[in-house]
């Protein structure tokens, strides 16, 4: 697998995020918005690329820079290719704030994140602004499992869910831990899948969970998951794309329909090593067969 490294900016205004549509580009992102900034060239700093793209793209120059967050993501059209993404919150310098595009865009939007479902944007600048929307989301959230305590209801248990693939994708597995209020484990299991996503896998995590949730009588459960993408899908706050993903989300909506609440919470993976060590141990198993 080949690695390359790209830049992203957040630039934001009034609590909107600037966004640019590709006039250009492979089909798949042609006519998407994105977040400015691209792979970097050899030799070049991150930081003096984002002032390229910034200025060449979006015609505005960048005042303040700094680093929101590092993530690894494949190529959808060539999954051989691994990117390392590297994220920084952008302050524009004071008298460039107005926008002139360049020749790779046509058109540019300053979106809030809720108003993110009217426009079409790109697979990795919806997991970017992912992570944004959690950062605001669920910290209070985070530091609750942290300290292993439940605020809700002393019916409520917590599931912890996941999925992995060994080459997304590739072999993999789920798994799912259901523990309650007392932090006691009420639950737990997995299941080898065979050759899926990353993605796909993760969410037949949630399925396995619901069922045996179901299957034990429960009825108030809340999911602590590490995938961004799942969270905010269940949570309505992005649209499914992906065709593959679509029969099982809709398994797991008829089974949310039989409980009395279902809430889904992000967590990091250090919080989520229950399921993690589920997955991971399926997978070992399968290898060794």
């Amino acid at each position: 697998m080949n690695q390359r490294i790209a830049v992203r900016a957040l630039v934001r205004k009034d609590d909107k995020t600037l966004l640019l549509r590709r006039a250009n580009g492979r089909p798949s992102i042609l006519g998407q918005y994105e977040l400015p900034g691209g792979k970097m060239e050899y030799g070049e700093q991150p930081e003096d690329a984002l002032r390229r793209y910034l200025h060449d793209d979006a015609g505005v120059h960048i005042q303040t820079a700094q680093l929101f967050d590092v993530v690894t993501y494949i190529d959808h059209d060539d999954r051989d290719i691994q990117y390392a993404v590297i994220v920084y919150t952008v302050g524009l310098a004071e008298g460039h704030h107005d926008i002139h595009l360049g020749s790779n865009y046509n058109r540019y939007e300053w979106s809030k994140l809720s108003e993110l479902q009217h426009i079409e944007i790109t697979d990795l600048t919806e997991l970017l602004l992912g992570i944004v929307q959690q950062e605001k989301l669920v910290e209070s959230s985070k530091k609750v499992v942290a300290e292993k305590t439940i605020t809700a209801d002393t019916d409520t248990v917590t599931i912890y869910s996941d999925g992995g693939s060994r080459g997304n994708p590739g072999p993999s597995a789920c798994g799912y831990v259901i523990m309650n209020a007392k932090q006691e484990v009420i639950g737990q299991g997995g299941e080898y899948l065979g050759i899926t996503t990353n993605s796909q896998a993760e969410y037949h995590g949630v399925r396995l969970g619901l069922e045996k949730a179901l299957a034990l009588g429960l009825k108030d459960v809340r999911f602590c998951i590490d995938s961004m993408l799942v969270v905010n899908q269940m949570n309505g706050i992005y649209n499914i794309k992906n065709r593959e993903l679509w029969p099982i989300n809709e398994r797991i909506r008829q089974l949310v329909t039989q409980f009395h609440k279902v809430s889904f919470t992000h967590v990091g993976r250090d919080l989520n090593q229950y399921a993690d060590g589920m997955v991971n141990k399926i997978l070992n198993a399968h290898q060794r067969e």
